[in-house]
């Protein structure tokens, strides 16, 4: 099996002894995002938050939150890890859906859209996501690991300690494989959780319909990534795959064993809907989702994922949060980077921008971002300071947490601990 970024969990330093345990602190403010409800809407008053207050870590798991000197006085022999300046801790953000590997730019594209060009004139010229498969196609493996590596290290920095990764810009069985496999080799300190888009959509290179390109990929493509990912995804669409298509192979991969999520209620309402019929564990997208989807969303288990990204770069409604965590959903937050609909990969800023516009409060955005998020990957030892999560987390230079929304993603950790390092 290849070796992938992934297989050592926690993560340490190859030539670093790893230590025995730590107590990194104090912080004016440590807010632990424990003790939150998984869904529906939340309020502020049910943070938990420390003050003045460390966390305790050891062998890259959190193992108590605490009043700093209480810790000091409980674990004397911890080793310190002193932070001299005010500072708020927060888990690390989790970014559940983006397409960071790739090749390229759509610049032309943006601008000729603003110009007023349509999406299916700019397509028809040569420009979209084909654009981008040719771009990807034509890169090199060094080159494709090389640019995925500096956008990945670069959301680190910016306080994300998971992101999702998804093929897509490949689109035969062979480049989908290359593409897995330079997600898989990435040298990053980042969590990678690779996700297999080979339904993007139909490539103009293959000759059959939709429906034949799924069966292709049923056939050939899926049976030899088991050990590259253990999620498919599809977008569902008027302008890529239709719903008994998409759920009839969203249901063969979750017969192979795969975990299955969908792109759902971009343009068009419905597929949502197909989404928790099928049991995938997240629908994203949802602008278009109305009354019926936000019901179904709300009453499922499946997690519904917002990405203001895509709504900003396109000038579309944003999906309606409120309403679907009104309606019980789980709601998370990601930032759907990619080269056309969504080039800002920000995610802090779009969720604080979205957050503007949906009226969602802070424990809200900042539950979408961590642990919410986590359950769309299927991963549960991450989103939370708390015992026996991996000790992911950032700090920001204010004493007091809502200044990270106000500031509307202009303020950025000044530290990222990934399992219990700082970066």
């Amino acid at each position: 099996m290849q070796k992938t970024n992934n297989e050592n969990p926690f993560g340490y330093p190859k030539n670093k002894k790893i230590f025995i345990m730590k107590l990194i602190g104090p912080f004016a403010q440590i807010l632990t995002l424990d003790k939150m409800a998984l869904k529906g809407p939340l309020r502020d008053e049910a943070l938990e938050v420390f003050y003045t207050a460390g966390v305790l870590v050891d062998q890259g798991k959190i193992v108590k939150v605490s009043k700093f000197n209480t810790l000091r006085k409980e674990f004397p022999k911890a080793e310190l890890e002193e932070i001299t300046q005010e500072a708020v801790l927060l888990p690390g953000f989790i970014d559940c859906h983006t397409h960071s590997c790739f090749a390229g730019t759509r610049a032309m594209d943006f601008a000729e859209r603003n110009a007023g060009t349509s999406y299916l004139e700019i397509a028809e010229k040569g420009g979209g996501i084909w654009s981008t498969v040719t771009a990807t196609r034509n890169a090199s493996e060094e080159v494709l690991k090389s640019l995925t590596e500096n956008r990945v290290n670069g959301f680190l920095k910016n306080g994300i300690t998971t992101i999702e990764i998804k093929s897509g810009y490949g689109l035969s069985v062979l480049e989908e494989i290359r593409l897995l496999k330079v997600i898989n080799q990435l040298n990053t300190k980042a969590r990678v959780i690779p996700t297999c888009l080979g339904a993007h959509l139909k490539p103009k290179d293959f000759e059959g319909s939709s429906s034949e390109y799924l069966t292709h990929l049923q056939e050939n493509l899926l049976k030899e990534i088991k050990h590259l990912t253990k999620r498919i995804d599809i977008f569902t669409e008027k302008s890529a795959f239709g719903i008994e298509e998409s759920s009839r192979y969203l249901l063969k991969a979750k017969e192979m064993g795969f975990k299955i999520t969908v792109h759902a209620d971009q343009f068009s309402a419905g597929s949502a809907k197909i989404a928790v019929e099928v049991g995938a564990v997240s629908a994203d997208h949802l602008e278009a989702s109305n009354d019926s989807d936000i019901k179904v969303l709300g009453n499922s288990d499946t997690v519904a994922v917002c990405l203001p990204g895509a709504s900003i770069g396109l000038g579309e409604p944003f999906a309606p949060a409120r309403r679907l965590l009104d309606a019980g959903a789980c709601l998370a937050i990601a930032s759907d980077y990619n080269p056309g609909s969504a080039p800002m990969g920000d995610l802090l800023a779009q969720a604080s921008i979205l957050a503007v516009f949906q009226k969602l409060n802070t424990a809200e955005v900042f539950s979408g971002l961590t642990f919410r998020a986590a359950k769309a990957l299927s991963i549960q030892d991450v989103g939370k300071i708390s015992e026996n999560y991996l000790a992911d987390f950032q700090a920001y230079s204010t004493t007091d947490y809502r200044e990270i929304l106000y500031q509307q993603g202009k303020l950025k950790p000044c530290f990222v601990w990934k399992n219990g390092y700082k970066i």
